[in-house]
């Protein structure tokens, strides 16, 4: 019996950028993930209690209003959310960033623009694709 995944984990993505936003989300929509996209912190904490079933956030780290460390740090202390799993995107983070980021537990951290193999290989190690043998 051969079973077809039509739809993979729910991930949500944030950018402050819509163009990336959507270019992300339909190379994720490919490889058949669901996406949720938001534009800020505040559009992602509610997209997340909106979508319980959202398997991962990808943000940008530099937004205007808030970054994407404050949305990690949101997170962490949200006792259902504290072990949701974050990627971190940024064009230019620091050092400090990146010990803030360790503290905090991000799974990855991807320059922009994104190497989408590089991020595929880590969702691939993350959901693997369930596929039924014959």
């Amino acid at each position: 019996m051969n079973a077809v995944v039509t739809s993979r984990q729910q991930i949500l993505l944030v950018d402050d950028e819509e163009d990336a936003l959507v270019e992300l989300a339909e190379s994720l929509g490919n490889e058949g993930f669901v996406c949720f996209c938001a534009s800020s912190v505040t559009d992602a904490l509610q997209e997340l209690t909106l979508h319980p079933d959202i398997a991962l956030v990808i943000t940008d780290l530099r937004m205007p209003e808030e970054s994407g460390i404050s949305l990690i740090k949101r997170l962490r202390e949200h006792t259902s959310r504290q072990h949701l799993p974050v990627i971190v995107m940024s064009g230019h983070a620091e050092m400090d960033d990146v010990s803030d980021m360790l503290r905090l537990q991000v799974l990855d951290l991807f320059r922009k623009p994104i190497y989408l193999v590089r991020l595929f290989d880590t969702l691939n190690n993350l959901f693997p694709l369930k596929t039924g043998k014959p």
